[in-house]
């Protein structure tokens, strides 16, 4: 699978996504263990992740322009059906990411003595948050506190809810794993079962480094295209104009996931208030 580089250089100009990723996690690891000496170089990853980013949201203010471009481009060349294919992507992830907090969530909410609807009813605020700005991120101190209120130890919901929006980004994996087999269909490239299993394992991985801004999602989908070459990264024009419509749920899912992992790490430490936790469920406790 062309992980193991050459030359360290060589992982960042050859376009090998897993290459890079694994200078990436020796970079970490070996920042974990140098550690006050190893501030500086973090301070310094820091302020590049923001300049990046900070370029990204310059071109997102553009991206309206560029999304009709390729909604046009789409119509144009491959017919007004090709909408109905659009819409049946945008569907799909819906109900896949339906599916996985009633489904998968709510299994696990369920073997720890408490409703998943009951969950999304005491978040709702959060919820309309995330729904109004795309970004999981700008709920983060209402949801820190609607945890701690109910019975969540406030050493454990600042550490996984702050760490859960890098490395617990349900939506974000949904997503770019329907949105890489949808666009090889579309491309018409045949992925085998082994390109299926390493997409799925890719985007797994490079999920936890998107963050919880709006538009990381689509970003990332350009790195994990990339573990495929046959697949076109240009292909990603074809979703540019719909990404907007599935970002809102790529950030729902992720607040969700993010919120039962707290309270599933709480009660696993023995730490969880569970009287409290349905007292709050409940609405008896002021949120």
């Amino acid at each position: 699978m062309r992980i193991i580089p050459s030359t360290t250089a060589g992982a960042f100009t050859s376009g090998e996504i897993l290459q890079v990723l694994l200078i990436a996690i020796l970079f970490g690891v070996s920042l974990a263990q140098m550690g006050e000496s190893g501030q500086k170089v973090l301070t310094l990853f820091r302020s590049l992740t923001e300049l990046v980013f900070g370029v990204v949201r310059l071109v997102m203010y553009v991206a309206p322009i560029g999304a009709f471009g390729a909604m046009a481009f789409t119509v144009g060349k491959f017919g007004v059906a090709s909408i109905g294919h659009l819409v049946g992507l945008v569907l799909a992830f819906y109900l896949t990411a339906i599916l996985f907090v009633c489904g998968i969530l709510g299994l696990v909410t369920r073997m720890m003595g408490f409703s998943i609807f009951r969950l999304l009813a005491y978040i709702k605020e959060e919820l309309l948050i995330v729904l109004g700005t795309s970004s999981s991120e700008s709920a983060l101190p209402g949801l820190i506190a609607k945890l701690e209120n109910a019975g969540c130890p406030q050493g454990i919901v600042g550490l996984v809810v702050p760490m859960g929006y890098s490395f617990n980004l349900d939506g974000t994996n949904i997503y770019m794993t329907l949105a890489a087999l949808f666009i090889a269909q579309a491309t018409d490239v045949h992925l085998g079962l082994g390109e299926q299993i390493a997409l799925l394992l890719v985007a797994m991985v490079s999920s936890k480094g998107a963050a919880g801004v709006t538009g990381a999602g689509f970003i990332t989908l350009a790195a994990t295209l990339s573990v495929v070459p046959s697949v076109p990264v240009g292909g990603m024009a074809l979703i540019l104009g719909i990404d907007r419509f599935m970002s809102e749920c790529r950030s729902l899912t992720n607040l969700v996931g993010n919120a039962v992992a707290a309270i599933v790490i709480s009660r696993w430490e023995n730490s969880l208030d569970t009287q409290q936790l349905h007292k709050a469920l409940s609405g008896k406790t002021d949120a």
